[in-house]
């Protein structure tokens, strides 16, 4: 891999690792409700249940789930009644953290396993390996593996930013006030970024 395309790469992850979706939103509301420390198991899902689901991709394991049209659109039935679930969950949590916090948060495995339902994973994996690998046999494993490790190393950043973001205005949400309008953010972000999965699954019912 060049010079280039590793720059690239890294720049393509970095955008999309550290802008809103709904890792980083579920991050943000865990980090605010449970602190850092709880939110550990639900980041160290997320950092490396991408990068293997991102090598899966890759190296053409998860080619029967890109390829079969029935699977795709229940993977993003799933996705989307999972969102929308989650949307419902924290906007109507009342309490930002302590310990009388109702509720607990996402464990590694939960965290992992989402990666295969959340869109913005998909998009992003696809993405990358459509971009940023080229070749085949040996030298795609090792550009495969090349990307999947700058995934890896950006989402410890990312997933650690998102959760520190959402633990550091805690204080903030003590006031009832503050946190329904965070809880009302977080919820809308999580609604949005259903209304792709939403239009595309309307698509593949018409077809």
């Amino acid at each position: 891999m060049s010079l280039e395309t590793f720059t690239a790469a890294l720049i393509f992850t970095l955008a999309m690792s550290l802008t809103p979706g709904p890792n980083n939103v579920m991050l943000a509301s865990s980090g605010s409700r449970f602190g850092i420390r709880r939110t550990l198991p639900h980041m160290a899902g997320i950092t490396l249940g991408f990068p293997v689901m991102l090598f899966l991709v890759g190296t053409g394991l998860a080619s029967v789930l890109v390829a079969s049209a029935p699977l795709q659109l229940g993977k993003k039935l799933v996705s989307c009644v999972y969102l929308l679930w989650l949307a419902f969950q924290i906007a109507r949590s009342t309490t930002a953290g302590g310990d009388t916090e109702r509720g607990k948060p996402m464990s590694f495995l939960q965290a992992a396993a989402f990666q295969w339902i959340n869109p913005k994973a998909w998009l992003m994996a696809v993405g990358a390996i459509s971009a940023y690998t080229a070749g085949r046999g040996s030298e795609l494993y090792i550009q495969v593996t090349i990307v999947t490790l700058i995934t890896l190393v950006v989402s410890i950043f990312s997933t650690f930013t998102w959760a520190a973001f959402g633990a550091a205005i805690r204080q903030w949400l003590r006031s009832p006030t503050a946190l329904r309008l965070f809880n009302a953010a977080m919820a809308l972000a999580l609604l949005i970024s259903t209304a792709p999965i939403l239009l595309e699954i309307w698509e593949g019912l018409k077809a």
